[in-house]
Order: structure tokens, then C-alpha cells, then sequence
């Protein structure tokens, strides 16, 4: 369907390699007029440079597509807005926002910066907060919007030495929850998607610093290498979930596993007894408690994101 998206504007965030660079290309590919941000900084948020973005830029547009580059950085407001600006000034509308963009640091809770936290926190939250907040007003007026956002199960779950990854897309998961409400009754669709482990810069780090410990920490590397799948992957479910035709979805998290395509059920109460309230406050509720089995005793930790 090479001219699904005609006439549309995206804005994908992240957007000079991996999972958002696919993203760009496949958005174009189909017919959308492309804003590729990335501000081309390290996996911990130093330095920047331009050619990412820029090089995605050019294969978009030496394959007929239109598409401009964005340098700024999701994490500031100001910055922020001049993204989302950016669509407007070119082409007169934003109608797809994929907030792909963010930091990793691996780190111990009992050793972990706490600057690097907080810069790879905003990246997720805050930058995400901050496009969704640009966007929404020029979606709100045309009466559509498309908004999907990249979570995962660090977030979700937990993942060993990810404090900050998992608090800034734990936390993306928590505003995909609220702002799909906010803006459901204007024709705005707000999503997110959990890949499983994907071949990106940030994974493919991962695994080879798992290689260099040795031991059970290389053995995680081999099987995370082996379950990687392909960047294209994930895009395709962002363009499919950006379609005209996805408006029955919003507020959802999928899961996407190589051809395993799934639906998170929300939170909800799966465990429940009653106190005995004849006992002591504190007795009552450890009674209580004895009768219910925790989850995380259940379920092992598994190299997937």
C-alpha cells in the first residue's frame, strides 16, 4: 500500500538508526512526508552529531520520499517544541508522533550516577511528555493524530541494572495510560509497543558487554544474540498501528516477538483475600499476605527487552 500515508506528516523521534530509522524509512516508503529527529548523541546521552539523522534523510529522499531533518533534543521543552515545529513550518501539519527516542545506562541501584539517572529518565519520560505536549493542540484541531510510543519490559516487569531505563519507560507506560484518555474524544490514538530483544545500538552493546563478563552473564549474551530479530520488525507494527484503519486501538501495549504478535492485558486485581479483622492490625494483614503468591518468585528473568 504505497500510498496509505499520503498526505500525512510523521514525526518520528530517534529516528538515525535502529528501530527509528526502519520506522522513517518505512513511513516514507508508503507515502508520508517524514520529520527524522535524532540528536545523534551517545547511549548515555553525550556529545551529538548530525549525520545520522542526515544520512536517513537522504536514502528517504534518493528513493522519491520527502523528508527533512531534526536535531534537537526530545529531553528539553524548548528543544521539544522545535521539533514539532519543524513538521508544521515544512509541511503544514503533524499527524504521526512514534516517540522512539532515549538513553541507556546499565548500573546497579547501589552504584548508579545519580546525574546519568536523571539524564536517561528525561530522554524517556520527559521526552515523551514534551513531543505528545507540542503535538497534541495541532492533532486536537484537526480532529486525528496517531501517537505511538516505545516501552519495555525493563519497565513493565523489571530488568536487572536498569533502574533508570526501567523508571523512564515505566513511565512512559504510565502516560500512554492517561493521555490515551485525554485525547480519545478528539480522534487521537495513543499506543505503545514493547519489542522483544531487537537488533539495535542499545542491545547489541548489551551483549557484548555480557560477553566480556564471562560466565553465566556471557552464556545470557548467546541467547539474547540468538532471539534478536530485526529492526524492520517492530516498524512494521508502528506504521500498521499509525494506519487510518487502527482507530479501534488506543491506550493498548503490545508485545512484539519476532511472529509473535501480543496484547498486554491491563493491571488489574488477579489475587485477592480478606483480612481477618479480628486479630491485630499487623497480624490481620500478614495473615493476609501469607495467602497470596507473588509473582516475581513465579516468573524468572528472561533476556528478552
Amino acid at each position: 500500500m504505497p500510498e496509505a500515508f499520503e498526505n500525512r506528516v510523521a514525526i518520528i523521534t530517534g529516528a538515525g538508526r535502529g528501530i527509528g530509522r526502519e520506522t522513517a524509512l518505512l513511513f516514507a516508503a508508503q507515502g508520508a512526508r517524514v520529520v527524522v529527529n535524532d540528536l545523534g548523541a551517545s547511549l548515555e546521552g553525550e556529545g551529538s552529531d548530525a549525520s545520522p539523522a542526515e544520512r536517513v534523510v537522504q536514502e528517504i529522499r534518493e528513493a522519491g520520499g520527502q523528508a527533512i531533518a531534526s536535531l534537537d533534543s526530545v529531553s528539553e521543552w524548548q528543544s521539544a517544541e522545535r521539533i514539532i515545529a519543524s513538521a508544521i513550518d515544512v509541511y503544514g501539519r503533524i499527524d504521526i508522533l512514534v516517540n522512539n527516542a532515549g538513553l541507556s545506562a546499565t548500573s546497579s541501584i547501589l552504584d548508579h550516577d545519580p546525574e546519568l539517572f536523571d539524564r536517561v529518565v528525561r530522554s524517556h519520560l520527559h521526552g515523551t511528555f514534551h513531543c505528545l505536549r507540542a503535538a497534541a493542540p495541532h492533532m486536537k484541531a484537526a480532529g486525528y493524530g496517531r501517537v505511538v510510543n516505545l516501552v519495555s519490559r525493563a519497565g513493565l516487569i523489571g530488568v536487572p541494572n536498569q533502574a533508570a531505563y526501567g523508571a523512564g519507560k515505566g513511565g512512559v507506560f504510565g502516560l500512554t495510560n492517561v493521555v490515551s484518555r485525554d485525547l480519545a474524544a478528539f480522534g487521537i490514538t495513543v499506543n505503545a509497543v514493547n519489542p522483544a530483544a531487537t537488533e539495535t545500538r542499545m542491545v547489541t552493546t548489551a551483549i557484548e558487554s555480557f560477553r566480556a563478563q564471562g560466565g553465566e552473564q556471557a552464556q545470557m549474551a548467546e541467547g539474547l544474540a540468538a532471539a534478536l530479530q530485526p529492526p524492520e520488525n517492530i516498524a512494521a507494527l508502528v506504521v500498521a498501528l499509525a494506519h487510518e484503519s487502527s482507530a479501534r486501538f488506543s491506550g493498548e501495549v503490545f508485545y512484539l516477538e519476532k511472529d509473535l504478535l501480543g496484547l498486554f492485558d491491563p493491571l488489574s486485581v488477579e489475587q485477592s483475600v480478606e483480612r481477618v479483622a479480628q486479630l491485630s492490625p499487623t497480624r490481620g494483614m500478614l495473615d493476609a499476605l501469607s495467602k497470596l503468591n507473588p509473582h516475581a518468585s513465579q516468573v524468572p528473568y528472561t533476556s528478552n527487552d
